[in-house]
């Protein structure tokens, strides 16, 4: 008995060891990669943690509506930083004017396109699909 659980033992050690290792999936099926939406609004959180750096926009509710708050999901920290971003590239109270790929459910978010800060026009890019894309090849 002894030896048939230490050979099992063995046999799933061997199966751990061999078998490739896990890589990750990132699913982009929650956008809608066909269809672009610009937001104009006011940064209310810029969160710069893994995996994906987070954007919270107040943007115009449209026709006088109240503003809504919209969630946009960017690539990692690391993928903007060799793309020039900062955690400082977008601060609470920046006006912006915010291009993304829509859910696909209607609701209030995205995926990230590009940022034009009104103030200074200044364009900043990144691609979340077309980025996470290269790692993959």
């Amino acid at each position: 008995m002894t030896r048939l659980v230490l050979a099992a033992a063995a046999l799933t050690m061997l199966g751990v060891a061999t078998s490739p290792p896990a890589e990750a999936h990132h699913s982009f099926a929650m956008f809608d990669p066909s269809k672009a939406r610009t937001l104009r609004g006011t940064v209310r959180e810029f969160r710069w943690v893994n995996p994906h750096v987070s954007l919270f926009v107040l943007a115009d509710g449209g026709t006088g509506g109240a503003p809504e708050l919209w969630a946009v999901e960017l690539t990692s920290p690391g993928n903007l930083t060799r793309l020039g971003w900062t955690r400082k590239s977008l601060k609470p109270g920046d006006k912006v004017l915010i291009e993304i790929n829509p859910l696909r459910d209607g609701q209030r978010g995205g995926g990230f396109r590009k940022a034009t800060l009104v103030e200074t026009g200044q364009v900043l890019q990144a691609r979340l699909i077309d980025i996470e894309k290269k790692g993959e090849q």
